[in-house]
């Protein structure tokens, strides 16, 4: 499940990079509205965290902006400005939520969640491919009625391939998601990790939901291989 933090304080950045990383989310970082607004464009997140005091176009701007264009993706407002008319300003231009620095990341987390159960029945509570399955907002999944033990990559690997039966989707793209817009590592570790959810979710099972299209990428079969 993929978070976009628009934050321009490199540390507050970094922090909840890491500490959202640590909860299993996937996290893309823009410093500004302008790079925010264009990576929402081709990105699917699940929720905006968003500074309103950013260089250039600012918060309000960009959550405007969004609303304009019909993007419901939760917004929740992290920023230094703690005016009961700067949250009312921010709530009005369609913001879903709004926290004030300094900030605890318990808080933090526990809005985001918050904002994803209020957001749920927009979206699947289940994706479902066969008896194969997964449970976004539990962070479970399973087999039929085996419940299957993924660590935090492997389960955003396997929930972006859910979104997408039967669909070819690239290295390039599952990095994007999965890890995060700028990952600069060896690109095969998609490979690696495919191979190990496929020790996961088919091989005990004499499956094959994870089909290798060669030079593409990869299709997670509808009905669940």
């Amino acid at each position: 499940m993929q978070v976009l933090v628009v934050e321009d304080e490199q540390n507050i950045a970094l922090a909840v990079d890491r500490g959202l990383r640590a909860e299993g989310f996937g996290v893309d970082i823009a410093e500004n509205g302008e790079k925010a607004l264009g990576l929402i464009r081709h990105n699917d997140y699940a929720v905006i965290v968003l500074d309103l005091m950013l260089p250039g176009r600012n918060g309000y701007d960009v959550c405007r902006t969004l609303r304009a264009a019909g993007i419901a993706t939760p917004v929740l407002i992290l920023t230094a400005k703690d005016g009961e008319y700067d949250e009312a300003d921010a709530l009005d231009l369609g913001a879903d939520d709004y926290l004030t620095k300094p900030f605890s990341f318990v808080v933090l987390l526990a809005r985001i969640r918050a904002l994803l159960r209020r957001s749920a029945p927009q979206r699947s509570p289940v994706l479902r491919a066969g008896d194969l399955w997964l449970d976004p907002a539990a962070h479970r999944c399973g087999r039929g009625d085996e419940r299957l033990d993924l660590t935090p990559r492997e389960f955003g690997l396997l929930e972006f391939l859910l979104r997408h039966p039967d669909t070819v989707v690239s290295k390039t793209d599952l990095l994007a998601q999965v890890w995060d817009a700028w990952f600069e590592g060896d690109p095969n570790i998609v490979e690696v990790y495919v191979g190990y959810l496929r020790r996961k979710i088919d091989i005990p099972f004499g499956r094959s939901a994870i089909d290798t299209v060669r030079g593409v990428g990869y299709r997670l079969d509808g009905k669940g291989g």
